[in-house]
């Protein structure tokens, strides 16, 4: 057990060698980032035995053996990417699970009935090009349209140029080849951790995933109202500044009564800014951009907080005399987890004293591709203080062995069988 968890703290620590930046770590998407985590779980792969193979879009397919190679397998894995100064666990803790699941495989001497595939998904992280779940969609050929025509946000060159850079197939993406089929999967369970700090306050390791989110986005909405000296008076006034506040204040009452009435939900502004370029002290703003992300855990609740989002609108325009340009819209299904697998996920923690509880995922993550395209899929969270997408995540590596031992004993319990769990359609 020590030299495992030395072995696992080993392999953590030069992914994170090689992707510091500044405090934290940059994997970029189709970047150098990414693929120098996606070369050193490539290395790392071999060195076990394991096979190993890129499809069109570059997505890295780790895979043990099966005794009978035609039948539908089971997967794992996550992702390897991170936003800008970001931590080392987000994505790459799911990666390695599924690699040291396989490596447990071996060393018990077991040859599963199936295929067990570890998958290192590409581009993830949705903030470098705006596109939700890029690796995995295109490894169902469900990349929406227009998706590679979208810009990186710190390049300005189009995610066809990056694909191309590091190996994918721009045209086999583009006609909407799949490498994954969903009658070939088993089930898919992804390995993650958590991001909201709710396991660390109820004081368990490990969470069993029960959903997650939908979203609706909208990355440049503009409000625009009306430049003006800084003495104008306020019944004059067309300040898109004063406005857009209003409306993130209208958007947290609609959240608040939200969480009152029992229906999750949750709204991000990352991005909130003025013009610089005709910004001043003595100006009253005319302009002001910011980007919005709203999920929920209901397609009829997103609709109903999209119907909100625009009375609210409305009714600030009408007030304050300015006007909302929403731009572009992007959007992601909600995905709730397999109940088979929740309930199988569960009684495998109980089996190996384990303590665990439910967890409704507030982040969006690959699983949800496998979910909408009719893999039965769930997830396991690890407990991790301080949150992610910043440098001071902080999964313990205790815990995350707690959390691979519910994975390979789950892997051990399906590969033996050839049941497939209930799809739902």
């Amino acid at each position: 057990m020590l030299r495992q968890k030395q072995d696992v703290a080993a392999l953590f620590a030069a992914l994170r060698a090689g992707s510091r930046v500044g405090d934290g770590v940059t994997r970029d998407t189709y970047g150098p980032g990414e693929e120098f985590a996606h070369q050193l779980i490539a290395a790392h792969a071999g060195a076990m035995g394991l096979e190993t193979r890129r499809d069109h879009a570059a997505n890295l397919f780790i895979t043990l053996a099966g005794r009978n190679r035609s039948v539908p397998r089971l997967m794992t894995g996550s992702h390897l990417d991170s936003v800008a100064n970001g931590g080392n666990f987000d994505g790459a803790a799911g990666v390695i699970a599924g690699l040291v699941a396989s490596k447990g495989l071996q060393h018990l001497g077991l040859q599963p009935h199936c295929d067990i595939t570890t998958v290192a998904i590409r581009a993830e992280e949705s903030v470098w090009f705006q596109v939700s779940y890029i690796g995995s969609r295109s490894a169902f050929g469900m990349l929406p349209a227009g998706a590679l025509e979208a810009r990186r946000v710190d390049t300005g060159r189009t995610l066809a140029e990056h694909m191309a850079e590091y190996g994918a197939s721009v045209e086999a993406v583009l006609r909407g080849d799949a490498s994954l089929d969903a009658r070939s999967i088993k089930a898919f369970v992804e390995l993650h951790i958590e991001q909201s700090p709710q396991l660390i306050e109820a004081g368990l390791p490990v969470g069993i995933g029960t959903g997650v989110p939908g979203n609706f986005r909208y990355p440049a909405l503009k409000i625009l109202g009306e430049y003006a000296h800084v003495g104008l008076a306020r019944r004059f006034r067309r300040d898109a500044v004063i406005a857009a506040s209003e409306f993130a204040l209208g958007l947290d009452d609609i959240w608040r009564l939200s969480d009152a009435t029992g229906r999750p939900m949750a709204f991000t502004i990352g991005r909130f800014h003025t013009d610089p370029k005709a910004h001043a002290l003595t100006k009253v703003a005319g302009e002001l951009t910011l980007s919005l992300d709203v999920r929920a855990y209901s397609t009829a609740h997103l609709v109903e907080l999209e119907a909100q989002l625009f009375e609210l609108a409305r009714g600030i325009g009408k007030k304050r005399g300015v006007c909302f340009e929403f731009g572009a819209r992007t959007s992601a299904e909600v995905a709730p987890s397999h109940p088979e697998l929740i309930g199988k996920l569960t009684d495998c923690a109980a089996a190996l004293g384990i303590a665990t509880m439910p967890l409704a995922s507030p982040a969006s993550h690959d699983t949800a591709t496998f979910t909408v395209a009719g893999v039965p899929s769930a997830m396991l969270f690890v407990r991790n203080a301080n949150g992610s997408h910043n440098p001071r995540e902080a999964m313990e590596i205790d815990d995350f062995l707690e959390g691979v031992c519910v994975l390979t004993g789950w892997l051990v319990g399906e590969a033996g069988s050839t049941q497939p769990p209930h799809r739902t359609s």
